[in-house]
């Protein structure tokens, strides 16, 4: 829930700085390895937005894969989940890169 009412704090600057009063899409992309469920912050969005100048934004969630690069292998590897082994040659010995970040990316005013 908090994530939610975050970004809707951080839409409703903008909509202030930018002189916007409604917004239809909102797009997002969230990390594979962030540990967020999609579906609840869906949900979640929905709620905190009644009321606000997101209500009935569309949210579309874009999913970044997780990248760690490999110790073991020297490479940098795509991986679904923290403590995942490296998909090439099997060792734990990892870096996580990217897919830790949750963005909001665009937003479709009107």
């Amino acid at each position: 829930m908090s994530l939610s009412q975050n970004m809707l704090e951080i839409i409703e600057q903008r909509a202030r700085r930018d002189v916007f009063t409604r917004v239809t899409r909102v797009t997002l992309e969230i990390g594979a390895l962030s540990c967020v469920e999609p579906q609840a912050l869906g949900f979640c969005f929905d709620s905190v937005s009644r009321g606000t100048v997101a209500e009935g934004a569309t949210l579309v969630i874009v999913r970044v894969p997780g990248r760690a690069w490999c110790w073991d292998c020297s490479r940098v590897v795509e991986i679904p989940q923290h403590g995942a082994p490296c998909p090439d040659c099997a060792g734990f010995n990892m870096q996580v890169r990217s897919g830790n970040e949750m963005q909001l990316k665009e937003l479709e005013v009107a």
